[in-house]
């Protein structure tokens, strides 16, 4: 018997991204009171900018959380922190410049959040990789928006001592770091991630290429530890993302792609649900019995991506508008993030 669904090192890693969560929220809260205060013009226009790129960005760490499939809460420390935070922020106590030195130490501690999880996902599995795949547009972006906010404290440091304006050496900072993204290379990075919501087939086809790279991670070993916790991301991901076809996705499609293949759709996610109940009661110690079950499953949810990446994308691109295919990914994820919490909260 599989004695759990859950793994020490992937509930870590869901529990920084949670904290990332939370202090992206904090950043956002930040930039939109330093704009109501900020005596500059210039700083203003570049702290909007600021909080268009982490609205954005939110959306994106958003769905980095559900494409990862374990959700968790932010730590106690960071949720008392953020409080804290937001209460010295909205008061009087510092000065402008103060507050703005409190962002940029912000925005540094989310880059290395960001770097961290991204070092972790490499030591424990190519999945998880996958997943967090868009952090590198976050983490690039909070990187320029340190280098805009050095420059930003000389200038509103430099006026609070003095009442004049600083020499503009520093100051072209922040174009330079404005520029970097709009250049070649930052452009590479967001261009597909520009939106805080992809459309439907995208972010199905995401989670069929985590599923067929777990796959491969447990062709790969004969470790039934390692087995035991492939198949238990295995298990949520395939539950949460069949749950959420069946929620939103299949009965917008049926009158267009008809009944008899959206059944077929239906029916293919039943058997592969009672194959993965099947799987959950073997011992991974068994290892020939449990990879050739693995391996049937493989087959099946193999066809049931074939079907779907072929005639029912091609269905939805016939029929529907590029907004009716975004909302249709935004109602995808929000189904698929309530079920994660719900198999979460029912397995502890």
């Amino acid at each position: 018997m599989v004695s759990t669904l859950d793994d020490t090192k992937r509930i870590a890693i869901a529990q920084k991204l949670a904290d990332m969560r939370a202090t992206q929220n904090l950043i956002i809260s930040n930039e939109q009171t330093l704009i109501g205060a900020s005596p500059d013009q210039d700083v203003r226009d570049r702290l909007q900018h600021m909080l268009n790129d982490d609205q954005k960005n939110l959306g994106i760490l958003e769905t980095v959380i559900v494409q990862y499939g374990n959700p968790a809460e932010a730590h106690d420390t960071v949720k008392e922190f953020v409080k804290k935070t937001e209460e010295l922020m909205s008061g009087d106590k510092l000065s402008f410049y103060q507050k703005l030195l409190q962002h940029e130490l912000l925005k540094h501690g989310q880059v290395m959040n960001g770097i961290v999880v991204h070092k972790a996902a490499q030591v424990v599995g190519a999945d998880i990789e996958l997943a967090i795949g868009p952090l590198n547009t976050v983490n690039f972006e909070n990187r320029a928006h340190q280098e805009q906010l050095k420059g930003m404290l000389e200038l509103v440091g430099v006026r609070e001592l003095t009442g004049k304006d600083a020499d503009q050496g520093l100051w072209a900072r922040v174009q330079d770091a404005v520029a970097a993204l709009s250049g070649v290379f930052g452009s590479a990075v967001t261009q597909n991630t520009d939106k805080q919501d992809m459309n439907i087939q995208t972010l199905i086809r995401l989670d069929h290429s985590k599923v067929n790279t777990i796959f491969t991670e447990i062709g790969a070993t004969n470790d039934p530890q390692k087995l035991q916790e492939y198949f238990g991301q295995l298990y949520k991901d395939l539950l949460a993302h069949a749950k959420a076809e069946e929620e939103v996705v299949y009965p917008r499609v049926r009158s267009f792609y008809g009944d008899d293949n959206t059944q077929e759709l239906y029916d293919e996610q039943a058997e592969m649900e009672r194959m993965l109940d099947e799987i959950k009661a073997i011992n991974p110690s068994s290892t020939d019995e449990f990879k050739s079950k693995i391996k049937q499953l493989m087959d099946a949810v193999g066809d049931h991506i074939r079907q779907e990446e072929s005639t029912m994308f091609a269905a939805i691109d016939k029929n529907c508008s590029s907004e009716q295919k975004e909302q249709m990914s935004t109602e995808f994820k929000a189904a698929k993030s309530k079920i994660q919490q719900e198999m979460a909260a029912s397995m502890k």
